[in-house]
């Protein structure tokens, strides 16, 4: 429920103050007008509850946009008025922010203005391929259709990303566990050998190397542990930081598509992005230029985002579309070769979005065989930084035995 803060005249012309709860905005002008009050001005903000605590707003996931966005293309396919059909979903939408969103919208069609002018107006919620395509879908006739592709589009996204994710979530977690486990023993069991080694050193005994080296950093996290990692942590938000700017991007998208392992992931995950986005704005009638700026902006690789760019000035200057595409040398050739062929036979939204369904089941395999690599290959790591502080442990203790020996 909303309180809205109300100004209005009555029927003598008396103006009166106030606030009114309602659901909506138009909710609220009826209330006002069942009392016989002209609403000059309407303004409400969501009330508090009574004991609420602080909380931070909730995410809206890609998966409840789709949700949406195929349920109100199912109630506008059976016939439901879009007004009814946008309350209907709001009271059935369990995400606080998305129903006030919704609601918004609903006031906000309701007095004339377009779904995706509507939808605009919510930053941060729907992206600008979900309204160029709402867009062209109301311009062509065809909104059920758009909301549907556009429902499957932004789960095809949210699925591969969450394969992505849930591929490297356990050797992450492997690795942050194995590496607190050596920063532990490095901190609290090699200094309860300290008075041994200092004993050793003073029968004129050396320490080997790699027992030197432990104890340097066991001293040097025991006196200045907090201080590596404040720098570290600065450093990291440094990085990320930079990692934002403009510079920092392009580099690091460089970096990305040259990594060993990775790199051929991302650029095939940058490519399948790119086809399945302007294959899909193609279809549902948005402009070639238009769809071409938009995909993009959703690349996330600022090389091939420059190439589509390029592109696009290409087909505006009457020329084709592959050209700068096959000279940024970012699409592979067997790419390169669909997409010419599909330009002149104008088969190229669907051609598209075949291209982005092979490479995303080839990144599936390409992440399942690298999950297979990196478990082991993370448990030798940890093994070898396990065995490392055993060994620069044990071996003073075994060379002193050898020699009382």
């Amino acid at each position: 429920m909303t309180e809205f803060a109300y100004t209005a005249k009555s029927l003598n012309g008396e103006r009166r103050s106030g606030t009114i709860a309602a659901e909506t905005k138009s909710d609220a002008l009826q209330k006002l007008r069942a009392q016989s009050l002209f609403p000059l001005t309407v303004t409400g903000k969501q009330v508090a509850k009574a004991g609420a605590g602080f909380s931070l707003p909730k995410r809206i996931k890609k998966e409840q946009v789709a949700d949406l966005c195929s349920q109100l293309a199912d109630l506008l396919t059976n016939g439901v008025p879009m007004l009814e059909s946008i309350q209907i979903l709001a009271e059935a939408t369990e995400n606080p922010r998305l129903r006030e969103a919704v609601l918004r919208i609903h006031d906000s069609v309701s007095q004339g203005d377009t779904l995706d002018s509507a939808m605009a107006r919510e930053n941060g919620i729907f992206s600008e391929l979900t309204l160029s395509m709402i867009r062209a879908g109301q311009e062509g006739a065809f909104l059920e259709d758009a909301l549907q592709r556009t429902a499957h589009f932004l789960r095809k996204q949210d699925e591969m990303r969450s394969k992505i994710i849930g591929a490297l979530t356990y050797p992450s977690i492997l690795g942050i566990v194995g590496t607190t486990i050596v920063a532990l023993m490095v901190v609290f069991l090699v200094p309860k050998f300290q008075p041994l080694f200092d004993r050793l050193e003073q029968t004129g005994s050396e320490l080997p190397t790699i027992t030197v080296i432990l104890l340097g950093a066991s001293n040097t996290m025991m006196s200045y542990g907090v201080f590596v990692i404040a720098i570290a942590a600065i450093g990291v938000f440094g990085l990320l930081r930079w990692m934002k700017t403009g510079t920092g991007r392009r580099i690091t998208d460089q970096i990305k598509l040259h990594l060993p392992l990775l790199g051929s992931i991302f650029h095939d995950a940058a490519v399948s992005r790119t086809c399945r986005v302007l294959g899909t704005m193609l279809h549902n009638g948005v402009p070639l230029l238009r769809a071409l700026r938009i995909s993009s902006e959703s690349t996330g690789n600022v090389l091939l985002a420059d190439a589509i760019l390029k592109s696009a000035d290409n087909v505006t200057a009457g020329d084709s579309l592959s050209k700068p595409l096959l000279a940024s040398g970012l699409i592979p050739p067997q790419v390169m070769a669909m997409i010419r062929v599909a330009e002149e036979s104008n088969t190229l939204d669907d051609v598209l979005v075949k291209i982005s369904d092979r490479i995303d089941g080839r990144i599936e395999r390409k992440l399942d065989v690298l999950v297979r690599m990196i478990e082991p290959l993370m448990l030798v790591f940890i093994g070898c930084m396990v065995m490392f502080v055993i060994v620069g442990v044990l071996m003073p203790v075994l060379d002193l035995n050898s020699s009382v020996g």
